[in-house]
């Protein structure tokens, strides 16, 4: 098995910004990779000189083989971050249009047009004017546009925002669907669950550098649970749990308390003085999510200036998924 996508070395500034820093990266043949980080980390600059849509200031692309992706373009389907269809344009006739510049043509492409708009249920959309859709609906025909002939290759930038959770279901199928096929998905996302639910692999990015690069099992694997969650059949003596040996700090999440543990203490010895100091209806270890992962590596400084607030991390990432769920409405 070869790589779809080698970067090595790869920098690209604006100014006095610096976008994307000695990135390396090798995503082989039938990989589904999830790009990750905040608003602003480099994820589009990335893809967008993966594409060729913007060439790097200093190292190496390669795309299916070839030096940039103009030379394999017909075999790659993108879906860019800035969505856009030709509004006045009949549904049916612009997936036509995109299919045949990806050399589909003749009665073939209207068949996948016509079979792919039954599966995202938007087969009455037909003769529809692209304008009349949705954003949501103007998306799903985006992702068909970007699926109809096939591709080797697919990179999908934020594909979620602005869908219902419906619709992020279907996608979400849809690119494993793919992955299955054996094609090769990239997507990016700043909704660290979307790709903790989907990929086998992370490419975590923070200010312009790649901080992670592992498979799901690896991560989890180099990663000790550290939270600890607990419902309290009283909600009155919880904030004792904060002065056990070995705690961090207390949040609550509803009805649910969660406890974050100092390095080297033991979870079991934690979990049992909560038992022990106030009556609860549940208690258990919880592993870390990608947001926790995150987290930790940015404040160690792995790659990127340490001593960053954790509140202000976690706010800025559920900043941006709040404004995805908000698109979707």
């Amino acid at each position: 098995m070869g790589d779809a996508i080698i970067i090595e070395g790869v920098t690209k500034t604006f100014g006095p910004k610096v976008a994307v820093r000695d990135m390396h990266l090798r995503v082989p043949d039938g990989g589904l990779y999830g790009f990750i980080g905040p608003n602003g980390a480099g994820k589009t600059t990335t893809i967008r000189m993966i594409m060729s849509i913007l060439f790097p200031d200093a190292g190496r692309l390669s795309v299916l083989g070839k030096s940039s992706a103009v030379e394999s373009k017909d075999q790659i389907g993108y879906l860019p971050e800035e969505r856009g269809v030709y509004k006045k344009m009949r549904v049916g006739a612009f997936l036509r249009f995109m299919g045949r510049l990806k050399g589909v043509d003749g009665p073939d492409v209207d068949r996948r047009v016509r079979d792919w708009l039954e599966r995202v249920s938007l087969a009455d959309c037909y003769k529809k004017r692209c304008d009349e859709l949705s954003k949501g609906m103007q998306q799903k025909v985006q992702f068909i546009a970007s699926v109809l002939h096939e591709p080797q290759l697919i990179i999908l930038d934020e594909p979620f925002s602005g869908l219902d959770p419906v619709n992020m279901r279907l996608l979400r199928d849809l690119i494993l669907e793919q992955h299955n096929a054996g094609r090769t998905v990239i997507f990016s996302t700043h909704v660290m669950h979307q790709a903790e639910q989907l990929c086998d692999h992370i490419v975590m990015i923070n200010q312009g550098a790649k901080v992670l690069d592992a498979t799901l099992e690896e991560i989890r694997a180099r990663h000790d649970p550290r939270t600890i969650v607990f419902e309290p059949a009283n909600a009155a003596g919880a904030d004792a749990v904060a002065s056990i040996p070995g705690v961090r700090a207390v949040s609550h999440l509803g009805g649910l308390h969660e406890v974050s543990l100092e390095e080297g203490v033991n979870p079991s010895d934690v979990m049992r003085r909560i038992v022990e100091t106030l009556p609860i209806i549940r208690v258990e270890l919880r592993r870390p999510t990608l947001e926790d992962v995150f987290i930790e590596i940015v404040q160690r400084g792995d790659g990127v200036p340490a001593g960053v607030d954790e509140s202000q991390l976690r706010a800025a990432l559920r900043d941006g998924a709040a404004q995805t769920a908000g698109a979707a409405q």
